[in-house]
């Protein structure tokens, strides 16, 4: 039996791409995968990350990374809501991996209705669930989790080697981030590129200076 797993990193960031990892195994290779120590990406260091990320991609039947750049989030924000957003975004994944059973981390409230919409826009015929916290309680999860994060983190650093300078996470709590998008806007009296644009914590550096 193949199992696809899906998950997110990037959701939340005032800067970077989204990144959503689609995961197929064989079911057997489970096992390997708690004996890899495969967990919730949230719960490991970036090192671990990566050490597990090559594990991962070992013994996976198929995999798939989806990107969505701040501007596409941006342009399609105008035209539907965040929530609208997952939903299209995890849909390409899953059409792009076939499996018997996939199982989604819920990006709404309601995962039921998460994953009826996932079903629909993507027309799978394969057996869809989405869980809350399904990324700590399924370990195909968890390892596309892995996956994704890690895919985040090394186009975060790449897009610090290109602008040479620090940006930091990328979250609007981080204060590398602020203090990067504050300098950029001081100076440029624009936000970059890399910024979402439509996330308020960008409309209001901007605003602070503008």
């Amino acid at each position: 039996m193949l199992l696809l797993g899906a998950d997110e990193a990037g959701k939340g960031p005032v800067i970077g791409s989204m990144f959503i990892a689609g995961l197929v195994i064989e079911e057997e290779r489970l096992f390997d995968l708690a004996a890899f120590g495969v967990r919730d990406s949230k719960q490991l260091t970036p090192e671990k990350r990566e050490i597990l990320a090559k594990k991962i991609t070992r013994i996976a039947t198929d995999q798939y990374i989806l990107e969505v750049p701040p501007h596409v989030i941006d342009e399609l924000r105008l035209v539907m809501t965040m929530n609208d957003l997952m939903v299209r975004s995890f849909a390409q994944v899953v059409q792009r991996l076939y499996a018997d059973r996939a199982i989604l981390d819920a990006a709404d409230v309601d995962a039921a209705r998460f994953a009826s919409r996932v079903r629909i826009a993507s027309k799978t015929s394969m057996e869809l669930i989405a869980e809350h916290k399904a990324d700590e309680r399924h370990h195909v999860v968890s390892a596309a989790s892995i996956l994704a994060k890690v895919r985040r983190d090394a186009s975060m650093r790449e897009l610090e080697a290109r602008l040479g300078c620090r940006i930091g996470s990328g979250y609007p709590h981080d204060q590398d981030t602020i203090d990067f998008l504050r300098n950029w806007v001081r100076e440029n009296r624009e936000l970059p590129p890399c910024a979402r644009h439509s996330w308020a914590t960008a409309q209001r550096i901007k605003a602070s200076f503008i």
